[in-house]
């Protein structure tokens, strides 16, 4: 996955979120980036025809754009599931984070034979809790 595919993918879940385009902002603030920078990969995302920028209102995707963050976020959480469920990384969102961007197609379809990804995908994604609805992570109790 690539940096325009972090890009999709971030605009898509903030569609979600906020049910209807996405704000400059928020896309800055999701990806910890500056606002000039997300308005320039806006205009780049623009000029391949993966997303519609009005001034004011936000960004939303085109009919590509919405397939290319879907394809995204199944890579996500194919990667997300493998480290968490496979390899029982504790730190496993962050992880998976860096390794979106050098995980290429052929590595995540090899992935996705070992962690037997539901049909569901990339439905099963919660935007607001950044994670997969079928990772399997003991959630340990806060010490006391």
């Amino acid at each position: 996955m690539n940096t325009a595919d972090q890009y999709v993918k971030a605009i898509y879940l903030l569609q979600q979120m906020e049910d209807g385009p996405a704000s400059t902002g928020a896309l800055a603030d999701m990806l910890d980036v500056s606002p000039a920078s997300a308005n320039e990969m806006i205009g780049k995302l623009e000029d391949r025809g993966l997303a519609e920028h009005e001034k004011y209102k936000g960004v939303t995707l085109s009919d590509d754009g919405i397939v290319r963050a879907r394809d995204a976020i199944q890579t996500y959480c194919i990667i997300e599931r493998f480290l968490a469920n496979v390899l029982d990384v504790e730190e496993f969102r962050a992880e998976a984070r860096e390794l979106e961007s050098v995980i290429d197609e052929t590595v995540a379809e090899r992935l996705d034979t070992i962690i037997d990804r539901n049909a569901e995908c990339p439905d099963c994604f919660d935007p607001e809790t950044d994670a997969c609805e079928y990772l399997e992570v003991e959630h340990e109790k806060p010490a006391d």
